[in-house]
C-alpha cells in the first residue's frame, strides 16, 4: 500500500499548532517546575491528543513539541560527546571550621579584608549533566563523565518533563551550555523499587542510583517511564548573553523556564554562610529528592574567575557535607582486599542493616592503624553511618555489647591474593604486597591498562584477562605485546577473527598518545586529568626519567602529593626497565599534542573543526586523538561552524546534514594527507 500523503497545510492549522505546543510547554512548565498547575489532567491530556493528531496528519512537528519527548528508538551504544569547558567537581567540607577556612583562603587569595558575597544551595545527589542549547533549542545533553568527555544522553534527557526543549525569555542566548543535576525524588524511588522488586528484579541502591541507570538506558521509552527531574545550578561555554554572578545566571534560568534549587540563599560573608547552611539543614528533611550537603559559591564571577581552578576543582566553590545517616548492626567478618597498587586494605563484613534507604553489608576500615585505634573486632556491634549519605564506614564500637568472644583481627603477614610475604614501609600506614606476580594486583593493572580511558585495547577486558592470567599468557603489561595469534587460537571465545581482532587492538594500542599511557600505566594518584597535565609539558616518556618532584610541581595545577608519586614512579629502575621492553616492542609512548608543540605553532589542523561519520578505517577515538594531535577540534556534532565532515563507510544522517550546511567532506585517507602535506613527517596511524 503507498502512504498516504499529508494534507495542505493552512495558515490556520499552523497557527493552532504553535499554539498548541507553546500553551502545553507552558503547563508542562506549571507542573514539573513551579509545581502549581492551572489545568486539570484531563484537559492537558486533551490539548496533547489534539496536537498529536495535527502533527500526524499534516506531518509537521515542532522542534520543541511536548510530542516529541515520549520516547526514540533503541540505541546501539552512547556516543561520546567532549564538553567545551571542563565539568568539574566540588571540594568537601565537613565541618563549620573547614567552611570558615575555605573562607579565609579566598580572602587571602584576593587580597580581600571584607567580606565575600557567596550564594548557598542545596547539594543535589544526583546524576551530573550538561544541556547545550544552539539558538534557543536543546541541541545535546552529555554526563558529566570523566569532566572532560560525557555521553551523549539527549534522546534519553529529551523525555524528561522539566527539561526546556526551547529557551524562553527575552535573553536567548546564540549558544549556552547549562550544568545541573538529574535526581528522582524519594516518592518515585520508592515505588520504582516496590515494583522491581514485585518482577523479581534488583533493587537501586539510592535515587542517585535510580537517576543514573534511568538516564543511561539504551531505549529511551525505559527512561521515559519513569519520572526523572532537574536542577539546573551552572553554565559552561556561552555566547550572546553575560551574567555577572550566580544569582544573576540563576534569575535568568527562572527567566527562561529552567528548574532550578529549591533555596537559593545569597549572603554577605562567612558567618551567614554557615546560618544558612543550618537553614538548608533543617529543612533538608522535608525536601523531596535526595540532598546530602550544601552548595558554598562565590557569588561575583569577575572572582571566581580570579579565584580559577585547583587540579579538579575550582577554588571559589565548596560543598558542605551534613553529619551522615547512622545504623547499628554486627561485624561477622574482617578481611582484606588488595588493590592495583598492592596496598591491603581491611573491610568489615555487617550483618546487613538499613540506613538511610540504603542496605549497607559492607564497609572499608581504611587501615590497620585505624582498626587497632577504634578496638575493632570481629563479633562487635558497631555504629555505622554514610558519610556524604553514601560512603559506609565505623563511627564505634559498642563495647557494653562484647560477650567475650569477639577476636582482634591481626595485621596480614601474607597476601590474601597470592600468599606472598607484606612489607609495611617505616611510617606508613599502608600493609602494601610487593610481588610482581601478585594475581590482584598484576590482573587489575593490565584491566586498567587495556579499559577505555587507558590504552582502549578491544577485546582485553576483565574476563579475557582472567583467561590469558590463568593460561600463563600475560603476567606482566608487557606481556600483553608478545601476545600472538596462534596464543590465542584454540581458547574460549578465541576463534581466527576474534583472535586477529585482538592482535590488531593490541598493534593499534603502541600509537596511543603520551596521556593515555601515562594514564594507563597506573601511577598512583594520576588520573585522566593530571596524566594530560604531564603530556602537556613533556615530548616522550624519556623526558620523565629519573625526574624530580620539583618539576612536576612547576605544572600549573600539580600538587605535591602528585609529584612526589610521578617522581618515585620514573625513579624506579624496575619501572624503567618495563618502559624500555614496552618500547622495545613497538610502543611510541611520545606525545605530538604537547603544549611545547603547540607554543611553537604551525600546527596543521590549527582552529578546524572536524565531525566523523560511518565506519573509517581506525577507531573514533584513534581518529579523534589524531585531529587533536595535529591541532584540530573532534566534535560529535555538525554545524554550520564544521569546517569539514570526514566520511567513512556506510554514513548516517550527518553526510545529508553537511551537503544541506555546505560542509565540505573529506575521507581518512585525505585527512592523513592533509596532515602529511603541512609536517612532511610520517603518519600517526
Amino acid at each position: 500500500m503507498r502512504a498516504s500523503m499529508p494534507e495542505k497545510i493552512s495558515e490556520e492549522i499552523r497557527k493552532e499548532i504553535d499554539g498548541l505546543v507553546k500553551d502545553l510547554n507552558y503547563h508542562s512548565y506549571r507542573y514539573y517546575v513551579l509545581d502549581s498547575p492551572v489545568i486539570s489532567d484531563e484537559e492537558y491530556d486533551r490539548l496533547f491528543r489534539r496536537l498529536k493528531e495535527l502533527e500526524e496528519r499534516y506531518r509537521l512537528v515542532l522542534p520543541d513539541s511536548p510530542t516529541l519527548r515520549i520516547g526514540a528508538p533503541p540505541l546501539e551504544k552512547f556516543e561520546k560527546v567532549r564538553h567545551s569547558e571542563p565539568m568539574l567537581s566540588l571540594d568537601n567540607a565537613f565541618s563549620h571550621d573547614e567552611v570558615r577556612e575555605f573562607d579565609a583562603r579566598l580572602r587571602r587569595l584576593l587580597g580581600i579584608d571584607g567580606e565575600i558575597e557567596y550564594t548557598v544551595e542545596p547539594k543535589y545527589d544526583g546524576l551530573a549533566m550538561e544541556l547545550t542549547y544552539r539558538g534557543g533549542l536543546l541541541y545535546k545533553a552529555s554526563t558529566r563523565g570523566d569532566g572532560y568527555e560525557g555521553e551523549d544522553v539527549t534522546l534519553n534527557v529529551r523525555t524528561i518533563k522539566s527539561v526546556p526543549i526551547k529557551i524562553e525569555g527575552r535573553r536567548v542566548p546564540a549558544e549556552i551550555d547549562i550544568r545541573g543535576e538529574v535526581y528522582m525524588d524519594l516518592e518515585e524511588f520508592e515505588k520504582l523499587n516496590k515494583q522491581r522488586a514485585q518482577r523479581g528484579e534488583s533493587l537501586f541502591a539510592n535515587p542517585r542510583n535510580a537517576a543514573a541507570g534511568s538516564v543511561r538506558q539504551l531505549d529511551p521509552s525505559v527512561t521515559a517511564s519513569r519520572r526523572l527531574h532537574l536542577a539546573c545550578y551552572g553554565v559552561g561555554a556561552v555566547r550572546g548573553v553575560e551574567f555577572k554572578g550566580q544569582n544573576d545566571l540563576i534569575g535568568w534560568l527562572k527567566e527562561a523556564r529552567f528548574p532550578t534549587p529549591a533555596v537559593i540563599n545569597v549572603v554577605q560573608g562567612i558567618d551567614a554562610v554557615i546560618g544558612s547552611i543550618r537553614q538548608i539543614e533543617e529543612r533538608r528533611g522535608s525536601f523531596p529528592f535526595e540532598s546530602d550537603g550544601a552548595v558554598i559559591k562565590v557569588n561575583d564571577f569577575g572572582l571566581q574567575q580570579r579565584l580559577g581552578v585547583k587540579t579538579r576543582e575550582p577554588r571559589w566553590a565548596i560543598a558542605y557535607k551534613y553529619q551522615a545517616h547512622q545504623g547499628t548492626t554486627r561485624i561477622r567478618e574482617i578481611l582484606g582486599s588488595v588493590g592495583r597498587t598492592g596496598v591491603i586494605t581491611p573491610f568489615a563484613v555487617f550483618e546487613p542493616v538499613r540506613i538511610g534507604g540504603v542496605t549497607v553489608s559492607r564497609s572499608t576500615l581504611h587501615n590497620w592503624d585505624e582498626i587497632e585505634r577504634k578496638d575493632i573486632r570481629e563479633g562487635d556491634t558497631v555504629v555505622v553511618e554514610r558519610a556524604g549519605d553514601v560512603i559506609p564506614h565505623v563511627v564505634m564500637v559498642i563495647k557494653e555489647k562484647r560477650t567475650g568472644k569477639e577476636k582482634r583481627p591481626p595485621i596480614p603477614e601474607t597476601c590474601p591474593a597470592c600468599g606472598s610475604k607484606v612489607v609495611r614501609e617505616e611510617g606508613a600506614v599502608a600493609v602494601r604486597c610487593v610481588s610482581l606476580h601478585c594475581p590482584a594486583q598484576v590482573r587489575e593493572k593490565i584491566i586498567h591498562f587495556a579499559s577505555r580511558g587507558g590504552m582502549d585495547i578491544e577485546g582485553l577486558g576483565e574476563k579475557n584477562v582472567e583467561l590469558l592470567y590463568s593460561r600463563g599468557l600475560i603476567r606482566h603489561l608487557e606481556d600483553i605485546y608478545k601476545l600472538k595469534k596462534d596464543d590465542l587460537l584454540g581458547l574460549p571465545r578465541f576463534a581466527e577473527r576474534s583472535a586477529q581482532n585482538l592482535i590488531d587492538a593490541i598493534e593499534r594500542s603502541k600509537h596511543a598518545t603520551l596521556a593515555k599511557f601515562l594514564f594507563a600505566i597506573g601511577i598512583v594518584h594520576v588520573g585522566e586529568y593530571a596524566a594530560k597535565l604531564i603530556a602537556e609539558n613533556f615530548e616522550k616518556i624519556e623526558d620523565l626519567y629519573k625526574i624530580g618532584p620539583d618539576r612536576i610541581v612547576e605544572i600549573r595545577q600539580m600538587g605535591e602529593k602528585i609529584a612526589s608519586s610521578i617522581s618515585a614512579f620514573f625513579n624506579d629502575e624496575k619501572n624503567i626497565k618495563t618502559l624500555e621492553a614496552m618500547k622495545a616492542l613497538g610502543l611510541r609512548m611520545a606525545n605530538p599534542d604537547s603544549v611545547l608543540k603547540k607554543k611553537r605553532g604551525g600546527q596543521p589542523l590549527d582552529g578546524l573543526t572536524f565531525v566523523i561519520t560511518g565506519t573509517l578505517p581506525r577507531s573514533r577515538e584513534e581518529v579523534e586523538d589524531l585531529i587533536e594531535a595535529h591541532g584540530g577540534r573532534p566534535s560529535s556534532a555538525i554545524s554550520g561552524s564544521t569546517d569539514y565532515l570526514i566520511v567513512g563507510e556506510e554514513p548516517g544522517s550527518k553526510l545529508r546534514k553537511a551537503k544541506t550546511l555546505g560542509v565540505k567532506t573529506v575521507s581518512y585517507e585525505e585527512l592523513l594527507r592533509m596532515i602529511e602535506d603541512k609536517t612532511k613527517t610520517p603518519k600517526l596511524f
